[in-house]
């Protein structure tokens, strides 16, 4: 087997599980029971995570056409595939809720469009910031990630931003970025 399918199927597992668990979450969050109250504005993360704050309110954000992720993975970190995998989902989690409390039409829009998700690479954490201001000056959903350090990171590293919002906007951002 040749090793660039070897690296390709890797990848394909890595986004594979992001998606699952998104859908799985997603799907699970849908079913509400009568009286019950929406969590607050807090995003829990798993104990091995935790997300930057948003500042950017993306309630205002309008749909202009189909919706999208971008998941930017640091490339410097030398992160293992199921590394990789987890911080895209945290990544993944992290827009879906932000979007679900502050922008439920885009949300929507982004469930009718299939959950339509890329995963890119960027060489560093300033090209991760500088992606990450941008998306906030177009007041997209940008969150990113940094590890707790219990595995294979430097706690506080920054590992992945996850990019939501209207395709057109998104590809602005991220669109000369090359994929994973």
């Amino acid at each position: 087997m040749s090793s660039a399918l070897v690296v390709g199927g890797t990848y394909f597992s890595a986004i594979a599980v992001s998606l699952g668990l998104g859908y799985f979450t997603g799907s699970r969050r849908s079913i509400s029971h009568p009286g019950s109250q929406p969590k607050s504005d807090v995003i829990e993360q798993s104990e091995s995570d935790t997300e930057s704050e948003e500042d950017v309110d993306v309630s205002k954000l309008t749909i202009q056409d189909d919706c999208k992720l971008v998941l930017v993975v640091r490339t410097d970190l030398g992160m293992s595939t199921g590394k990789i995998a987890a911080q895209c989902s945290h990544a993944t989690l992290a827009c879906y809720k932000t979007l679900l409390s502050q922008n439920s039409a885009l949300l929507k829009r982004w469930a009718q469009t299939g959950y339509q998700k890329t995963v890119v690479r960027c060489s560093d954490e300033d090209e991760l910031v500088l992606l990450q201001a941008q998306a906030r000056s177009l007041q997209l959903c940008a969150r990113s990630i940094q590890d707790a350090g219990r595995t294979e990171i430097a706690a506080g590293s920054t590992t992945v931003l996850g990019i939501a919002g209207p395709r057109m906007l998104v590809e602005q951002v991220t669109g000369q970025l090359l994929g994973l």
